[in-house]
């Protein structure tokens, strides 16, 4: 199976020797021509007219009243969870399955991450995982929801969309209404990914969206910050850009505010690079179809395919396979042959920092990380 897989992979990318990269960026476009320009007008910092455009182009491709360039998802997070009014001291609910800045991010803002269990089809939070928390655990106080055990607020839910694929953000979002528990979607794997036609990130107070080299639409480091709240998302803006007040020559900021704007030059690639955002994504699910074919043929084998309603931007495609065993021969081999293939994450509380941090027993999560294996999916145009 390995060896009609390498070949099927090879075939993807025209890669007869040379390594083959798991997500690698797609320079194709007019990337050279804009930043060029950056130098050539010499805006190359947080000034210049490539930050509107990328924000343009986001909200009208998102559908989201307002889209907030940041310098990278991990600090979009942040500034999302601050906003949202999680403070130092404070709880967060969010997944066991994710990359570590999600966790990071609000131990960054002050609070602390509980981590739950994930569903096995979506690999993101369970929605039942939330509601057995909160109902065995959290009692709804006037600021909110609190732990019984010890009265700390439960400040935010933060869920993350794994491999671009949706998790029950809808189900999450009403449980999240019924407790007055503020939702933050890490969505920064999943531009381009829609929910019954809404794009992530569109279900909660503020999505995420990461533009880190191996992401679909990368801006070298960035993010963008997504709501449907227009008042949010000028207070995402003023925040997010040290709470200047706008004036000719003088400097006065009137809030604790986060210097965490996009440069011009990186919002440069973005704006390229979103030229060809539907050519990006029509390729990307192309060979997602062909690895869906390629191990709907494999006897224990499983293509992690998007969920019910979901239209997928598969960032990452993986597969499930039958054991650690198996995922571990996987893994060596196939990176042995140059293929670029990896595991997801460690689970959160596998990691030092977070390791008494567990919200419940996170089964389906570690049977997940123990057995899927993502391979390369990255567009194939730039080889044309």
């Amino acid at each position: 199976m390995l060896d009609r897989l390498a070949t099927l992979v090879r075939r993807f990318y025209s890669e007869p020797e040379g390594p083959i990269p798991l997500h690698a960026p797609v320079f194709s476009g007019r990337e050279k021509e804009y930043l060029c320009r950056c130098v050539d007008t010499t805006f190359v910092s947080s000034v210049g007219e490539y930050v509107t455009r990328l924000e343009d182009m986001f909200r009208e491709f998102c559908g989201a009243a307002a889209a907030v360039a940041v310098v990278n998802g991990t600090c979009g997070l942040t500034a999302a969870l601050g906003m949202v009014g999680v403070r130092p001291g404070d709880l967060v609910l969010t997944q066991g399955l994710s990359f570590v800045a999600t966790a990071n991010s609000v131990r960054h803002a002050g609070a602390e991450p509980l981590f739950l269990d994930s569903d096995p089809d979506t690999l993101g939070m369970s929605p039942k995982a939330l509601r057995a928390f909160l109902e065995a655990k959290a009692e709804i106080c006037p600021d909110g929801p609190r732990l019984r055990a010890d009265g700390r607020r439960i400040a935010a839910c933060l869920p993350m969309h794994v491999l671009g694929h949706a998790c029950r953000i809808r189900e999450i979002a009403a449980l999240c209404e019924r407790w007055r528990l503020p939702l933050v979607e890490d969505a920064a794997e999943a531009l381009g990914s829609t929910l019954d036609g809404r794009h992530l990130g569109l279900f909660g107070s503020i999505g995420v969206l990461s533009f880190n080299g191996n992401k679909t639409v990368t801006t070298g480091g960035g993010g963008m910050l997504l709501t449907t709240d227009p008042e949010l998302g000028a207070r995402a803006k003023r925040l997010t850009s040290t709470a200047k007040r706008p004036h000719p020559w003088e400097f006065f900021h009137d809030e604790t505010a986060w210097n965490y704007r996009m440069p011009n030059v990186n919002a440069a690639l973005g704006c390229a690079q979103m030229e060809r955002i539907e050519d990006i994504l029509a390729d990307k699910r192309a060979v997602a179809a062909a690895y869906r074919d390629f191990f709907a043929a494999e006897a224990g084998m499983e293509f992690v395919d998007q969920p019910e309603g979901c239209r997928s931007n598969f960032w990452l495609c993986s597969v499930r396979t039958g054991s650690r065993a198996a995922r571990d021969a996987m893994l060596e081999r196939t990176n042995t042959r140059g293929i670029a293939t990896r595991p997801l994450w460690r689970l959160m509380t596998d990691l030092p920092m977070y390791a008494g941090n567990a919200g419940d027993g996170l089964d389906t999560a570690r049977d997940a990380v123990e057995r899927v294996v993502s391979l390369p999916s990255g567009p194939r145009w730039r080889r044309a």
